[in-house]
């Protein structure tokens, strides 16, 4: 048996094995007739075409043997595998050289089993698969980003950087946050100050004892008497005071998924900035601010990246530079990324800050004697607690029509000058009568009504 008999016997064994292995590529046909233009001959990566041409061949060549691998099993067949993504050409030449016919073969991805994979790793979603020069064009409308992303993963492994995104993300893609931030600041201070004093009959003053400042309010007692040429006075004085603070705000913010939205309800503080002797002014942002980043990952299923933060000014921490009084400022932030459904609510964030201080000032021996000493005595106790809780809640949401939206000024109407000088109203009469308009013009809001501290 020749070297050409054992190459045809390998190749046609190789073609056997192929065909007859499960879920391997099977080959298919392409037969080449003399005189007649070849059309382009699209093969899917790994796997096989036969080409049989009806006259013998004496030579075939590949242009590119890195895109295609070619193997001759007769005179007038030819095995043919696809290798790497891209375009090359198959020539077959006859008896004495002459040109039978030039074949453009188009070497694509193998979409057959990325389609099978697809369909078992996102059931349901109507993804198209295409072939575009030598990478995957999908479209088609998806539920979900994150499905998306999925369908997107998997074929970067079939088409590495080869992959065009046509599809689109279905389904209700607009997200609400409503943030509340609630804030109490509870302070409790009392002081309990003496003073001791000696008079003689010489006109001389002695005091004893020391003074501890405090709220103004309280209580002073003076108790005096009289032995001999001396007279003793005793002062007493007594401060008390508590103080309880609430602030509360509910920003609601509404943004696409996947893109930022910013909040800022408070305002923004000057400060002097020297560069190089010349003086410019930078703002400060303070009150509640809040950004975030919604992202619908799957149905109701959404991730929220966010930051949130609550500041104030300090005046008591300020300091003095080149003549400028600069503020110092309060601020409680937090930066976290949550996931949550639709309607449902996350506290991610709180702080309980606690802060305890007493003081003891007395005349030195004279206080550490017992009983008698709380006369020569100065205290001073005071305790701050402040606790801040933050708490989201998400809801995807759609437009709506403009009509059916109100606002909080239409129900009021600026008057006419006869309500305003004959009747003395306020706000005019009348108002929008339907829509959400006229539901919000038929309220009542006579009474107490807001955000009420007992």
């Amino acid at each position: 048996m020749t070297f050409g008999h054992l190459m045809r016997a390998a190749a046609l064994g190789l073609l056997a094995a192929v065909a007859a292995a499960p879920g391997l590529a099977r080959a298919e046909t392409l037969h080449v007739i003399t005189g007649s233009a070849s059309s382009p001959l699209s093969v899917p990566m790994n796997r096989a075409i036969v080409v049989e041409s009806d006259t013998p061949f004496t030579e075939v060549s590949i242009a590119n043997p890195g895109i295609a691998d070619i193997s001759s099993l007769s005179d007038r067949t030819i095995y043919l595998l696809g290798k790497e993504p891209g375009r090359t050409t198959l020539t077959i030449l006859g008896a004495e050289g002459q040109l039978i016919t030039n074949v453009e073969i188009h070497v694509t991805p193998d979409i057959a089993e990325f389609k099978e994979r697809l369909q078992q790793i996102l059931p349901g979603e109507p993804i198209e698969v295409r072939t575009a020069n030598d990478g995957i064009v999908l479209s088609g409308t998806v539920s979900s980003a994150g499905r998306l992303d999925r369908a997107l993963e998997l074929a970067q492994r079939y088409a590495p950087d080869r992959v065009s995104n046509l599809m689109s993300v279905g389904g209700t893609q607009q997200v609400m946050l409503r943030v509340r931030f609630a804030e109490m600041n509870r302070t409790v201070s009392q002081a309990l100050s003496s003073q001791l004093t000696l008079t003689g009959t010489g006109g001389s003053t002695g005091v004893l004892g020391g003074h501890v400042s405090g709220s103004p309010t309280g209580t002073a007692n003076l108790i005096g008497l009289n032995a001999g040429g001396l007279q003793i006075g005793l002062l007493l004085e007594a401060l008390e005071s508590r103080g309880v603070a609430r602030t509360l705000a509910e920003p609601n913010l509404t943004a696409l998924s996947g893109q930022e939205a910013r909040f800022l309800a408070g305002g923004e503080y000057p400060v002097p900035v020297n560069d190089g002797g010349n003086v410019s002014v930078q703002y400060k942002p303070f009150g509640v601010e809040l950004n975030f980043t919604p992202r619908v990952v799957d149905g109701d299923l959404i991730n929220l990246e966010m930051n949130a933060a609550v500041s104030s000014i300090d005046t008591a921490n300020g300091v003095d530079v080149g003549g400028f009084r600069i503020d110092a400022f309060k601020r409680r932030e937090t930066s976290t990324t949550v996931e949550l459904r639709d309607g449902e609510s996350f506290a991610i964030a709180g702080l309980l800050q606690d802060d305890f201080r007493d003081a003891i000032g007395q005349v030195p021996w004279l206080g550490d004697i017992p009983v008698l000493g709380a006369l020569f005595r100065s205290s001073s106790y005071t305790r701050a607690q402040t606790e801040l809780v933050i708490i989201v809640t998400a809801h995807l949401v759609t437009p709506t029509r403009g009509e059916v939206l109100a606002l909080p000024t239409d129900r009021v109407r600026p008057p006419s000058a006869s309500d305003l000088f004959l009747f003395g109203r306020t706000e005019g009469r009348g108002g929008p009568t339907s829509g959400g308009a006229g539901e919000v013009a038929r309220q009542d809001f006579s009474g107490s009504y807001g955000y009420v501290l007992d």
